[in-house]
């Protein structure tokens, strides 16, 4: 890379999640949240920040000029305004960014013959002179001036090369050069790249810059392969998030330099370790849900199920991990329980949560794992303990849920009433108030079940899609300290379509791994066998 980027021999991070990413459709944030990922964003170390398109409302206005305000200072990003190629965008573009210490107006302006005649009716001649007076006028207001000749990966190149030219000629500082609709393959994009670099007048004294969507999948490699040819600034969002299938993720590039640097030859200046952190910020804000697989940042990039890959974390990470999880944020690996996972893991874990099982014990537990991971997803920390304990997913049942009706809103209170089967078949009902729903059912219950305990976790999640998904709960209690419970934790899990019933099946669970642990006897209510009643069974201690 010659000229300006030479002396500075690195990659610098556009961001423009607070511009294109806020496009993703649904993923609009208050001018307060915006301002807030703008903060995180500056922590991050993001050397350009794309704050909004001033000219799109007066709200977009005021947001831009607050990020310029409270964030734009010395030692942070440099604050970008969006503008197209019109004096009233240019103009409204500066009106944001003024107050920064580093501002950038960034102007754009289609080049492919498609865009000019079907989007703008435009000739190539209009376009040039637009360009030619546009970069100019920003250039009078601002010093640092970033061009973009949109759908560039579609344009004619050799008229490109006269826009861009004429670009620098009228001082813009960076040329970026967009795949607008995520056209290009990576030898495609980066050879744009050489060809504009080599045939550009000026092409020494500016900085080039990648900016590409994820259309056809290949936002990322796009990126990397623009680097290669000698882009010096990525315009990146987090979490990938953008105009239909998205931009080039921010964090797969920077991690892509940082964990391939011979490759690469360059860096960023990003503090990778607050990259998790940025992501479940703009995932809260935006509503757009982290996929489990993400590269870098899902929930699964660290965690590992498979009894052969765990078997080589366990005795090197290095055997399937290519970067540590401390160098994004996070705190360590995540062996993953389930019916791929083998003993060497379950031993692993059993430890950790206090359990110290011999050969004949693991082998016991490891086969009754087996079988739970065949009914469960997910293998919880109550349900190992519950192994541990010689206890099965399906304990004896000493109570079971028969039916149950709920009655909550506002204004009222929320109110159930459980009917439960108890030992020899007795039937009992039971009304419970409480705070919700969930309260209110497990008051219902405990009114049948004599059996004190304290409620430590309550989980509930969807384990398949659309409106009739099935509920998954799990419970965890805890026995009194005293006598026979001694403060032994059970868990318990329930799936239903409705998931306050899902939470009734769970608690009876529990319950009944606790009283099946501690050896709690029932005997008949006053009423007889098989007879409904609002009277308790009578607890008798083994």
């Amino acid at each position: 890379m010659a000229g300006q980027a030479r002396s500075e021999d690195y990659v610098r991070i556009f961001d423009t999640t607070l511009r294109d990413g806020e496009q993703s459709p649904g993923a609009t944030m208050t001018s307060a949240e915006k301002l807030e990922v703008a903060r995180q964003l500056a922590v991050l170390g993001i050397d350009v920040m794309e704050a909004g398109f001033p000219a799109a409302s007066p709200d977009d206005l005021e947001g831009v000029r607050r990020i310029a305000r409270e964030v734009g200072g010395a030692n942070g990003p440099v604050i970008a305004g969006l503008a197209r190629c019109w004096r009233e965008d240019i103009d409204k573009a500066w009106q944001g960014v003024q107050d920064a210490a580093k501002p950038r107006i960034h102007a754009f302006i289609a080049t492919s013959d498609l865009h000019m005649e079907r989007k703008l009716g435009m000739t190539r001649a209009q376009v040039l002179s637009q360009v030619g007076h546009m970069v100019a006028h920003a250039r009078s207001l601002c010093d640092d001036i970033e061009f973009s000749p949109e759908d560039a990966s579609r344009s004619d190149r050799d008229f490109m090369v006269e826009v861009l030219s004429l670009a620098i000629k009228e001082g813009a500082t960076t040329l970026n050069i967009p795949d607008t609709v995520g056209y290009d393959m990576p030898v495609e994009y980066g050879d744009l790249f050489r060809y504009l670099m080599e045939h550009t007048d000026g092409a020494d004294g500016v900085i080039w810059s990648a900016h590409c969507h994820d259309d056809l999948g290949c936002a990322t490699a796009n990126t990397l392969a623009a680097i290669e040819a000698g882009a010096r600034q990525v315009e990146v969002t987090i979490n990938g998030i953008g105009e239909r299938a998205g931009n080039t993720s921010l964090e797969e590039v920077v991690m892509a330099l940082h964990t391939r640097p011979k490759i690469y030859g360059v860096a960023s200046r990003l503090n990778t370790t607050e990259l998790v952190r940025t992501s479940r910020l703009v995932a809260h804000y935006t509503g757009i849900a982290v996929p489990r697989n993400k590269a870098i940042v899902g929930e699964n990039a660290f965690a590992h199920e498979a009894g052969i890959h765990q078997h080589g974390m366990l005795r090197d990470q290095r055997t399937y991990e290519i970067m540590t999880p401390q160098t994004v944020g996070l705190t360590q690996s995540r062996l993953v329980l389930g019916k791929h996972s083998g003993k060497h893991a379950l031993r692993m874990r059993m430890e950790e949560l206090g359990f110290e099982l011999n050969r004949e014990e693991l082998g016991d537990a490891f086969r009754r794992f087996k079988q739970l991971a065949d009914q469960k997803k997910d293998i919880t920390d109550a349900d190992l303990q519950a192994l541990a304990n010689q206890e099965i997913l399906a304990p004896t049942e000493i109570f079971a849920l028969s039916e149950l009706q709920i009655s909550c809103g506002r204004p009222g209170m929320p109110t159930a009433t459980a009917r439960v089967v108890g030992p020899n078949g007795q039937e009992y009902v039971s009304p419970g108030v409480g705070t919700g729903p969930v309260d209110a059912t497990f008051r219902a219950i405990d009114a049948v079940v004599e059996a004190r305990n304290t409620l430590l976790e309550y989980n509930v999640h969807s384990v398949t899609e659309g409106i009739d998904a099935m509920g998954e709960v799990t419970v965890r209690i805890k026995s009194p300290s005293g006598g026979r419970g001694k403060g032994r934790v059970f868990g318990g899990y329930g799936a239903d379509t409705d998931v306050i019933v899902a939470s009734a099946k769970a608690y009876l669970a529990a319950l009944n791994r606790m009283l099946a642990a501690i050896g709690t006897k029932y005997t008949a209510g006053e009423s007889g066998p098989s007879t409904v009643t609002v009277s308790r069974p009578r607890p008798v201690e083994a």
